[in-house]
């Protein structure tokens, strides 16, 4: 009896402490009876979401995470969802992200929420818009019957992705996916469709999804009728109310072999925006259904048929409610989507005019992100491209990852027209279709993003600038105004090809992680629960070796870093037959 006494007491002066609550969930009921929430409960992926490194195929890791991220969702969730349930709340359940979005809740129900041991976090459905076209360049109606000698577009000769399809490397065998304003069945992107049988029979299950139930509020032209959207509301088939989807579409699988980057390949796609405009539940919704496609009654999710690559471009500032408060929720869906074998690119955004630092939104301001700025004619940066360091997450991280054609990209829009558009959302699907080409010259890339972006990134051609945002410089390679350099995808294939014949390339051992990444004054390699014997060598930008350590069967290696200046450096882990690589910036201390 005085155990179960003092067990009671201890609880009684220890309750959970109550869960976290988005200021502006609070800043809503002073104008709003509700406010549009997303409740994250308690999870536990860290310790688990690391294993899927160990396996060697992209569908094992994608039905690895899958189960485990559903499971675990289900048992957290269950007396929050039964409690919704039974007073006729309305709500959606996520498990990409251990959360569920409640549109319109109360705030007794709020205070109910956050009283929960299992809930962690209760944020702000904040909206999130569109990284818009710079400008219309020009609207150009071509007929359909089109010649085919007629050349590729500048972009596609400037990355040399058509002197792979003369290869016979042209993305067969691959899925890209489009999380944007949804896609139009243009006559140059209808045949690439994953969901096209023939010209004449479509099937839209597992390869078209609409995440847009109601009208934005936030959008000038909404009212409360769902006809004022060109497409309408939960669409059973592709559509697109915006022109910026078909276009990012023609950019990466056009079947003209003019515009689209990846010819052969199929593509999926899912609505996030209404007419650019769209919220972090929307988001989450699409890139939950691209980790495990479903049916189009969104039952029966099978991870075996996520694409291998999804382009994005949108952002959200700072204004529409993104902050560093809830900046880790979608950063956490983009690091599992990673995990999961699925390569994550975005464009960096428009706001080069405001200089250093201009890339402030996410999703470009993640790590887990491959964010990618644009580039003109003349392969210098065009004036537009946000440029970088990293500092609304005060990470100081060096962005963009890469550069790609991004001025007068021209490509499919609605009604099958073609019109040319500036903007880092053109730049961004030229890097989505060469991960395509890739992975089809190359299977084995499947699944393997990490390997994918170190092959970008040492395969660019390297382009400097003399722009300097304080420690950081435009004259570094990698730097903060063209990341690594502009894409090249037939030196993408070769640095593959190069990398892979020699055998040093194997991904079934442990992931390893370099943290904190950037670093000031120590630095740790970690094995993620496994462990390895070899060396671990370190050098600068100018090839200077800073640091060699032999090792056998440790699971970390931990580093004193004081007298290294601040900058970039590599560092390669030799362990048997594999080799690992990857890069590091110190900041200033």
């Amino acid at each position: 009896m005085v155990n179960v006494i003092l067990i009671l007491l201890t609880a009684f002066v220890n309750p959970p402490a109550p869960a976290y609550i988005d200021p502006l969930v609070l800043e809503q009921f002073h104008k709003h009876p509700t406010a549009d929430v997303l409740v994250l409960f308690k999870s536990g992926t860290d310790g688990w979401l690391p294993l899927a490194g160990k396996m060697e195929t992209k569908e094992d890791k994608g039905r690895f995470i899958f189960e485990k991220l559903r499971a675990e969702a289900r048992v957290s969730q269950r007396s929050v969802r039964r409690h919704l349930t039974r007073n006729q709340i309305n709500h959606r359940a996520f498990f990409i992200i251990n959360g569920i979005h409640i549109p319109a809740a109360d705030y007794p129900l709020i205070e109910y929420l956050s009283g929960l041991e299992e809930v962690a976090r209760i944020e702000f459905n904040s909206p999130y818009a569109l990284v818009k076209p710079v400008q219309t360049v020009s609207d150009i109606r071509i007929p359909e019957s089109r010649s085919p000698d007629l050349a590729a577009e500048w972009g596609i000769e400037r990355i040399q992705a058509d002197t792979l399809w003369s290869m016979g490397i042209t993305g067969k065998g691959t899925v890209l996916g489009s999380e944007d304003t949804g896609v139009e069945l243009h006559p140059a992107i209808r045949g690439s469709y994953r969901g096209t049988l023939d010209f004449n029979t479509l099937d839209h299950h597992y390869n078209w999804h609409d995440a847009i139930h109601s009208l934005h509020p936030l959008n000038k032209d909404s009212t409360d009728n769902p006809m004022n959207n060109p497409c309408g509301l939960d669409v059973q088939t592709p559509c697109d109310d915006h022109n910026h989807g078909t276009h990012t579409v023609g950019t990466m699988a056009a079947t003209d072999f003019q515009i689209g980057v990846a010819p052969e390949a199929k593509w999926i796609g899912c609505r996030c925006m209404e007419r650019g405009w769209g919220t972090l539940t929307t988001y989450i919704e699409c890139f939950e259904w691209f980790l495990a496609p479903t049916d189009l009654n969104g039952q029966n999710p099978d991870p075996s048929k996520a694409p291998h690559v999804i382009n994005n471009s949108w952002g959200c500032p700072k204004e529409e409610g993104c902050n560093p408060s809830n900046f880790q929720t979608m950063e956490q869906v983009i690091r599992t989507l990673k995990a999961a074998g699925i390569f994550v690119t975005v464009s960096t955004g428009n706001e080069g005019s405001l200089g250093c630092s201009s890339i402030q939104n996410p999703p470009a301001i993640y790590e887990p992100s491959f964010s990618v700025g644009a580039t003109a004619f003349n392969d210098t940066i065009a004036s537009f491209s946000s440029r970088g360091p990293v500092l609304t997450d005060s990470s100081f991280r060096i962005k963009p990852n890469i550069t790609a054609p991004g001025v007068a990209v021209r490509s499919t829009i609605r009604n099958g027209a073609y019109a040319a558009y500036n903007g880092t959302s053109m730049a961004s699907p030229h890097v989505s279709g060469t991960v395509a080409l890739l992975i089809s010259a190359f299977p084995s890339l499947a699944g393997k993003v990490e390997l994918l972006e170190d092959i970008l990134e040492k395969s660019a051609e390297q382009k400097t600038l003399r722009f300097t945002c304080g420690a950081d410089s435009g004259m570094v390679i990698p730097n903060i105004v063209y990341g690594y350099g502009r894409l090249n995808a037939f030196r993408a294939w070769k640095t593959a090809k190069e990398m892979l014949s020699t055998g040093i390339v194997n991904s079934t051992v442990v992931n390893i992680r370099a943290f904190p990444n950037p670093f000031s004054r120590g630095l740790v390699f970690d094995f993620a629960g496994g462990t390895l014997s070899g060396k671990l060598l370190i050098h600068d930008l100018h090839g200077r070796s800073m640091f060699t350590q032999s090792f056998i069967s440790v699971d970390r290696i931990e580093l004193v870093t004081s007298g290294w200046a601040s900058g970039m450096y590599f560092y390669k882990i030799e362990a048997g037959s594999r080799l690992y690589t990857g890069k590091v910036v110190l900041v200033g201390k």
